[in-house]
This record gives C-alpha cells, sequence and structure tokens, in this order.
C-alpha cells in the first residue's frame, strides 16, 4: 500500500469514531433535555408579574442567587443569558427568560406569565396594546447587498 491510502484510511477511520462518538453523546444530551423539560413542566405555575427590565447579561452580573451560579457548568457562566427583573407580587425578583419568548415580554407592563422556579417558559395573558419591535440595526456591509439588490432588481423594493 502506498502511504497516501494509508494516511487516507487512517483519516477515515477516525472521522467514523469521531461521528460515533457525537452520535451517543447526542443521544445522551438529549435524554438530560427531555427529563430537564418534564422538571419544568411539573413545577410550572402561572403568576401575575409587572415586568421591570429585561437585558442580556452575564450570569455573574445578573442579580441570581449564588446557589444558581454555582450550579451553572463553567462555560455557561461567560455567556449572556436572558434576565428579567419583575415584581411578582410584593416583591422583586431577578428571573431567567426562555430564549424562545424573550422578545415577546414587553418591558414596564403587567403580563400572565408560566414560571418554574426562577425560569420563565411561557407569557400569556399580555395586557395593552403590543408594541413592534425595534428593527436591529444592520451593518454597513448588509446595507449595501440590500441596495445593490434593489437596483439590480432582484429585491422588490419596500
Amino acid at each position: 500500500m502506498s502511504t497516501l491510502s494509508i494516511v487516507l484510511l487512517v483519516i477515515l477511520v477516525v472521522l467514523i469514531i469521531a461521528v460515533v462518538v457525537l452520535y451517543f453523546l447526542g443521544k445522551r444530551a438529549q435524554k438530560k433535555q427531555e427529563a430537564q423539560q418534564e422538571q419544568i413542566d411539573a413545577m410550572k405555575q402561572t403568576v401575575s408579574m409587572l415586568v421591570i427590565d429585561k437585558k442580556r447579561m452575564k450570569m455573574k452580573d445578573s442579580g441570581l442567587p449564588q446557589t444558581v451560579i454555582q450550579q451553572t457548568p463553567r462555560l455557561l457562566r461567560f455567556s449572556r443569558f436572558p434576565i428579567v427583573k419583575a415584581k411578582v407580587g410584593p416583591q422583586i425578583m431577578t428571573l431567567v427568560c426562555d430564549e424562545k419568548i424573550y422578545d415577546m415580554v414587553p418591558v414596564k407592563k403587567e403580563v400572565k406569565a408560566v414560571v418554574s422556579g426562577i425560569y420563565i417558559t411561557d407569557v400569556k395573558g399580555l395586557h395593552g396594546k403590543q408594541a413592534a419591535a425595534p428593527k436591529k440595526k444592520q451593518s454597513a456591509f448588509r446595507r449595501t447587498v440590500e441596495r445593490l439588490q434593489e437596483k439590480a432588481g432582484a429585491k422588490p423594493i419596500k
């Protein structure tokens, strides 16, 4: 056998092993997520709250209890989480919001939210008018590409 075929064979074997390992790790992570989702569903309750503020913050700057910060994995401590400050009953609480509904949560409005511990999983009963979410600022490159597409006729003019 030539050295090229041996090298390609070794690379193929390493890739197959990596795919198998990733498959089993993915199955294990999926089982963990399902168990966590069952716990969240078992503990959920609907509460009425006044949302004071919402931000994406690092875990250590969020104002969450120290035990929550210590229980999070080390790699996640430095990422930004959607944090909501809300008045629930007579006290002001810091809650973690689900990423899927973070944009739907209105600021300075009263809502009925489904909460599981310190985790907001769903927002219901939005009172008042829903303000349209502000558009994200586009980069200069994206604006230039869209302008050129409009001139070329590839994209309809707004």
